[in-house]
């Protein structure tokens, strides 16, 4: 059936919403794509609809491809498996959580891994009916603190999650490996530009994680692309090569000086420069011979034995004072729990740290955990806080001055940094996570005691993975990779139309032929956007197909005179004169090619 502008459901818009940040929420709120109706939450119209349903065709082919199964969950969950995974409380004020009319406790499915889990309990119970992955596609609820971005950051979104159970760890790596190469086609048959980073779990546990991200400038994930090209990985999953141990014997004894007005790294340094005396650096000093202590307080989201919740864990965190604390590294580091730094009322609560002047020595006597950054290794010199107002110590060495009790990978990551494992040194780029693939093992087995009868008829636990992609973000990404200063470039792969035919003025032959055109290709099973709009412009019509996007647009104008159509190629932007009479089939032959 031949969809008609002048009785399609829409509106285009000549101005970018107010609210708007990212090319892909301008164009697809002008467009008449999404429809605002609260913060992070969004309405479909027709137009966006088809664009939706067509990912989710490409999302669906795929998974099935390798062997998975679809099914369908509800969003509205109780709240006692995810109490027995402790989710309930991991997952923090992100969870949207309601109570019904007798009191129960309900949430909003953010996530499925123990609805998966519970059915597998339920229904399997042996071996001979392993491996099955499962799949659906579904709407899942974050309450996110910041919703922005349009549909790239909602509080409701389609996501694709699937899950996969075997027996044994090489079933969950066969898995794991099928669902890798399923994403690989989806975003390849998307026309995406992408890179696959290695990646945390974060709340969803497990080992092996990748993270597929969209390359993107108006990206919220920063990730790193290592000079030999085979490394990448997600900013918060750089791991930064330790430095090389040192020789402690030797060094000359660690000395406090006065360093009034100097409690930022900066006048540190000018102080440090300074000095006469300061002979263990034999140069000149740069931040980088200062030690930061970052003090934070960390919930571990631990509870003791009778249920009650651990206190905060005072944790100071030491990094090279020409280094700043990346947030998404901290927050990374301490999943699931949740980390803050120290406020007024702390330092208040605990006079031994001295803002400004906290250095590590001696916060071990009070119970401060004290992790340090990779580079900050056994026998280094530093020059830190002496723990008193106006005093610093130099010639702090690690290993004889104090002892880390752990690490902490938690600063900035810069262009030109050395990559893991030799791999050469690291570039920064920007990205949007489009999928998260994960080897969860059997922290949801275990969590609910699934127990399968093996070969041998003894109880065993499968192995699980879990696998998500975010559906109608993909929508997005595709509106922020594929535009022009004109509008939208769908791909033929999920656009809405695959043509977009107008006529332009008011020539009866000519929109005799535009109708015959349209019936023709919607009999060849190509699907057809007929701008038929009467007193519609030329101009209002060529803007809207513009910035509606379709792949291909035929415009009927004054060459139709001469028997010619023009025809408008949105994916390359090139525009040619053709034959009137062979525009159906050129128009089929470039479909079919894209």
């Amino acid at each position: 059936m031949i969809t008609r502008m002048s009785q399609l459901f829409l509106r285009t818009l000549r101005e970018d919403p107010a609210d708007a940040e990212v090319p892909s929420h301008k164009l697809l709120v002008r467009a008449g794509y999404i429809r605002r109706n609260a913060p992070g939450v969004y309405s479909w119209l027709p137009l966006g609809m088809k664009v939706l349903r067509n990912v989710e065709r490409v999302v669906r082919e795929e998974m099935e491809g390798i062997g998975a199964q679809e099914l369908s969950f509800p969003a509205l969950l109780p709240r006692e498996p995810y109490e027995a995974t402790n989710r309930w409380t991991e997952y923090g004020p992100e969870l949207f959580r309601l109570k019904d009319r007798k009191g129960a406790d309900y949430l909003l499915g953010p996530t499925h891994e123990e609805m998966f889990a519970l059915a597998v309990k339920d229904l399997f119970s042996s071996y001979k009916d392993f491996p099955v992955t499962l799949f659906q596609i579904q709407t899942k609820y974050r309450d996110e603190a910041r919703p922005r971005a349009g549909i790239l950051r909602g509080r409701e979104f389609v996501m694709k999650d699937s899950y996969s159970f075997g027996m044994d760890d090489e079933g969950l790596e066969n898995s794991y490996l099928a669902h890798r190469g399923a994403y690989q086609r989806i975003f390849d048959r998307l026309g995406l530009k992408y890179e696959i980073c290695h990646a945390t779990s974060g709340a969803m546990g497990g080992s092996a994680s990748e993270e597929f991200l969209a390359v993107s400038a108006n990206g919220e994930d920063t990730f790193v692309v290592a000079s030999d090209g085979k490394y990448a990985a997600n900013v918060e999953a750089v791991s930064i090569p330790a430095a090389q141990k040192q020789d402690i014997e030797g060094k000359p004894a660690a000395k406090v000086h006065e360093t009034p007005d100097c409690s930022t790294i900066a006048a540190l340094v000018d102080w440090a420069n300074s000095e006469s005396d300061l002979t263990d650096f034999g140069r000149e000093v740069t931040a980088a011979d200062t030690l930061k202590c970052i003090l934070v307080a960390v919930d571990t989201k631990k509870v003791d034995k009778e249920g009650n919740a651990l206190p905060e864990q005072l944790t100071a965190i030491l990094i090279p004072g020409d280094r700043e604390v990346d947030d998404k590294r901290l927050e990374a580091a301490f999943e699931p729990g949740e980390v803050r730094l120290l406020e007024e009322k702390d330092f208040a609560a605990n006079p031994f740290l001295v803002k400004g002047y906290a250095g590590p020595q001696g916060l071990a006597e009070h119970g401060v955990t004290v992790l340090a950054d990779p580079r900050v290794v056994e026998g280094t010199t530093w020059i830190t806080g002496a723990n008193e107002a106006g005093k610093h110590i130099a010639g702090v060495v690690v290993g004889r001055d104090f002892t880390p009790d752990g690490v902490a990978d938690v600063a900035e990551v810069r262009d030109g940094d050395p990559a893991p494992d030799g791999h050469g040194t690291l570039s920064i780029a920007r990205g949007i996570e489009i999928g998260h693939i994960f080897q969860l093992g059997r922290k949801y087995t275990d969590a609910f005691e699934i127990d399968i009868l093996d070969v041998n008829g003894k109880r065993a636990r499968p192995t699980m993975g879990s696998y998500g992609i975010g559906v109608s973000r993909l929508v997005a990404v595709l509106a922020e990779q594929m535009l022009d200063d004109k509008g939208l470039k769908w791909p033929v792969a999920v656009a809405p139309f695959a043509a977009h035919i107008a006529v332009a003025g008011k020539n009866a032959e000519a929109a005799a032929a535009a109708e015959q055109l349209a019936e023709d290709l919607d009999s060849a099973g190509v699907q057809v956007l007929f701008d038929d709009r009467p007193k519609v412009s030329p101009g209002v019509k060529f803007k809207d197909a513009e910035l509606l996007g379709m792949p291909f647009v035929v415009i009927f104008g004054r060459g139709y005179a001469d028997g010619k159509v023009e025809l408008r190629n949105r994916l390359t932007g090139e525009t040619t004169e053709v034959e009137a009479s062979s525009i159906a089939e050129v128009l089929r032959d470039l479909i079919a090619k894209a």
